[in-house]
């Protein structure tokens, strides 16, 4: 087995617990990491400035790949080095497709969340669950209409996300994309599509930063627990899924540990990493 040089982390359902905290165990992890010149680089469907700032401001903690791959950020110079967004007229298309469907929409456009203020009041009518309330409350803001925003920016979009609380709609909504054949589609929980650029995967993320860094991609490991994270089990050197983790995640994936809310990251990294156990 390669040395690991570069650790990519999902943030919610992984590094971080139920409670959108990151433990005492799996900061202490990170830190030895850290300490040993590995690369932690939180790999994420959110927005940078969504990434806690525990994160955002530990030393060391330099690049992150967010919004599912499409961006790759360096902080320490604050550049941008690597995108895949959705040209504007595809991203004017996706969401005037969302009105076909019983499902409320979002997005992310130039580092920023955006969500419809009629959306607000009636979150648990698509499913939204109170920690992903509180967290779409905090990075997003609130516009009369999204495509009238977008449309006087005039700017390509990171990812638009869709919420359900009917199955069957998700269904029908992802059937739909799907056979577009010009975006990805994933989603990081059970009643959301998440559609982002042709080549903005997590997966792909690691690839693309890995060559900017010299690194080879069996030098890497990737740790996640949604659909979304299944890229970064198949192109990291070695993927890891949580305990916690989607079914199709674990089949994937290299290695199995524990649950979000039981340091799995940590566990994963003293077996793998620091050869601790």
């Amino acid at each position: 087995m390669s040395e690991i040089k570069l650790i990519a982390l999902d943030l919610d359902g992984t590094l971080l617990d139920s409670q959108k905290r990151l433990s005492y165990k799996n900061e202490y992890a990170l830190r030895a990491c850290i300490q040993k010149g590995i690369s932690i680089v939180p790999c994420t469907g959110r927005i940078w400035n969504g990434v806690p700032e525990v994160l955002r401001n530990m030393p060391g903690v330099r690049y992150f790949i967010t919004v599912n791959g499409a961006v790759i950020f360096d902080q320490e110079t604050r550049q941008v080095l690597d995108e895949r967004k959705l040209a504007l007229p595809l991203a004017l298309d996706i969401i005037h497709m969302a009105k076909q469907f019983e499902t409320m929409y979002d997005l992310y456009i130039d580092g920023c969340g955006l969500a419809e203020e009629r959306f607000m009041n009636q979150l648990e009518r698509y499913g939204v669950e109170p920690t992903i309330q509180s967290m779409i409350r905090e990075t997003r803001d609130i516009v009369p209409d999204i495509m009238d925003v977008v449309t006087k920016r005039g700017q390509p979009v990171e990812k638009i996300n869709y919420f359900f609380g009917d199955m069957e709609e998700r269904k029908r909504a992802r059937e739909a994309l799907l056979a577009r054949n010009d975006v990805v589609v994933s989603s990081s929980l059970y009643n959301n599509l998440e559609i982002n650029a042709l080549g903005a995967t997590k997966g792909e993320g690691i690839l693309r930063l890995a060559g900017l860094l010299g690194l080879d991609p069996q030098e890497t490991m990737g740790i996640g627990d949604g659909e979304n994270d299944i890229t970064m089990m198949q192109k990291a050197g070695i993927g890891v899924a949580m305990g916690n983790a989607e079914e199709s995640v674990k089949q994937a994936a290299d290695y199995i540990t524990l649950t979000n809310d039981e340091d799995g990251v940590a566990n994963a990294i003293e077996h793998l990493v620091l050869n601790l156990h």
